[in-house]
């Protein structure tokens, strides 16, 4: 896991959280703002799996509704990119 991985994982436990770590190394992490105990790896990791698929769900949920209004407007999303070009 990379440090932007483990910092989202890390936000989505503690949102409050103020910390610093170094390169890709959770036992480096520095809590400079932390309310109650700080997560374990294992709960890092559990939370990152979430925040990964709650991200893919947005994306998807973005190309579909990009996908219906498209549909809606009756045109294609090449004739869509030509509008905005």
């Amino acid at each position: 896991m990379d440090s932007i991985e483990i910092v989202k994982a890390i936000k989505y436990l503690k949102p409050a959280a103020e910390f610093s770590l170094t390169a890709n190394d959770y036992s480096t992490v520095k809590w400079d703002v932390l309310e109650g105990d700080a997560p374990t790896w294992a709960e890092i990791e559990a939370a990152y799996i979430e925040v990964k698929a709650a991200e893919e769900a947005a994306l998807a949920e973005a190309a579909a509704n990009r996908q219906a209004l498209l549909n809606r407007l009756g045109i294609t999303e090449e004739e869509a990119k030509l509008l905005l070009a």
